[in-house]
């Protein structure tokens, strides 16, 4: 029996024991799923490197319809690149001057729930929060993916600022861009230049807690149909993602032409590569 099990078996009082237990099963169960996951990342990686199932079980002592099994069930190992065990997605309040309280734009709270909802197809545990109206936001928490731009919050403003390769850019009496600064290329959205088009421009990165204790998953769009269309890149291509940049800080750009009725996207690609931040730190 663990010391914690015995901790728990020792509460006396009823009601503690009770919320003790549900905890306990709660973390357990994301522990659960994380090994799962690992375990099935390991058996893909091998077979990656060439090993048959035959020879893997062999090593590992275990039957090769086991190996088989745990190749093809459980979690992908593609949802770590949203986190492990428990994931929290985090949108911007705005201040409605109708309704003369906060909202959420609709098109963040779409892309927040088609995150939701990503994440919870992988078997992670899903919460939601808000960045306040103030742009308040506590970024030193585990597990966080973040759909907030620069310029609604300075805490995500100077998160932003930690990016070796690109940059918001917001010059005086202009629209926001996006700088590629290893390219020099420079990005609008369509709305605001001429001739004006259904063209947006989105950010995806992972990028250093302020505190250096992990990591932020950050996407924002210079409009909001920017973040629908990073959100959509990761519903259909993040086994590609993953494959290239696993765990790693790195920052990429997407271009995403949209529906001028419904901001939906209709097309989204990469506008540059996916930058791995410590390549650029030793470039």
């Amino acid at each position: 029996m663990s010391d914690e099990l015995q901790r728990i078996t020792a509460i006396d009082d009823p009601y503690l024991l009770l919320r003790e237990v549900t905890k306990r099963l709660a973390d357990a169960q994301q522990e659960v799923t994380e090994l799962a996951r690992l375990r099935r990342r390991v058996v893909q990686d091998l077979h990656a490197q060439g090993l048959s199932y035959a020879q893997i079980a062999e090593k590992a002592g275990l039957s090769r319809g086991r190996i088989h099994q745990i190749r093809h069930t459980g979690p992908a190992p593609e949802g770590a690149f949203l986190g492990m065990g428990a994931v929290t997605v985090v949108t911007p309040l705005r201040w409605d001057a109708e309704k003369k309280r906060p909202v959420v734009a609709m098109a963040d709270m779409n892309s927040g729930k088609r995150l939701e909802e990503l994440a919870k197809s992988y078997g992670l545990a899903v919460s939601s929060g808000h960045v306040l109206v103030s742009g308040e936001v506590d970024l030193n928490r585990d597990g966080l993916i973040v759909v907030c731009g620069p310029g609604m919050s300075e805490a995500m403003k100077d998160l932003y600022a930690q990016d070796p390769v690109l940059g918001w850019e917001h010059p005086e009496g202009e629209p926001w861009a996006l700088v590629d600064r290893r390219t020099g290329a420079r990005y609008n959205a369509g709305a605001d230049i001429e001739p004006r088009r259904p063209h947006d421009v989105g950010y995806l990165g992972r990028l250093p807690r302020p505190d250096g204790n992990g990591s932020v998953l950050a996407i924002a769009g210079i409009h909001t149909a920017g973040s629908l269309g990073v959100v959509h890149l990761l519903t259909s291509d993040l086994n590609t993602l993953w494959g290239q940049v696993g765990e790693r800080h790195f920052s990429t750009l997407v271009s995403v032409e949209y529906d001028p009725e419904t901001d939906e996207p209709q097309s989204v690609e990469l506008l540059c590569p996916l930058y791995l931040h410590e390549a650029e730190a030793t470039a």
